[in-house]
């Protein structure tokens, strides 16, 4: 299992993909917002809803229930986005990373997870891709599954627009 502590950060930002409870750590995280205007580009990727405006900077906007092939965001009232930078994803040298907008069911709140609350992803016997996947951290509600933010993209979907799709 990869490292967990970034820095001594173990602070998560945790949100729903319809039932499910995912985290990602607050050191890739921007801010937070409510669903801005969208604009849809044609031939995008089906997971990458469009981009939208912030302070004059084009962010393409994921949406990762269709990224994982758990369904479709529908907009509504606690429907967020968090804007988080994505680590090299393309190979060229000027490459610093990608800032993206994460389409979320509704973005709940900070937690802390150390690093002994956490598991590595679960292994089923089947061949499911979890390499987007740190581990599933314990919470007093149940499990959150803390995902690897650099690991969610690769350039081969940007470029083709074809999902590896994953399966939780």
């Amino acid at each position: 299992m990869e490292t967990i502590d970034r820095d001594g950060i173990n602070q998560y930002l945790t949100f729903k993909l319809g039932d499910e409870l995912f985290a990602v750590t607050v050191a890739n995280i921007k801010e937070v917002l409510e669903v801005p205007r969208i604009t849809h580009v044609p031939r995008m990727p089906e997971f990458l809803n469009g981009v939208f405006n912030l302070r004059g900077n084009i962010i393409p906007l994921l949406d990762l229930k269709m990224k994982f092939g758990i369904g479709q965001t529908i907009t509504g009232e606690d429907t967020g986005v968090i804007v988080t930078e994505i680590g090299k994803v393309f190979s060229d040298e000027d490459d610093s990373g990608v800032t993206i907008g994460l389409l979320s069911d509704e973005v709940q709140k900070v937690v802390t997870i150390e690093p002994d609350q956490i598991q590595p992803p679960p292994r089923i016997g089947v061949s499911i891709e979890t390499g987007f996947i740190i581990g599933m951290g314990e919470l007093e509600e149940g499990f959150v599954i803390i995902l690897n933010i650099n690991k969610i993209l690769s350039e081969t979907e940007l470029v083709t627009g074809k999902s590896r799709r994953s399966s939780l």
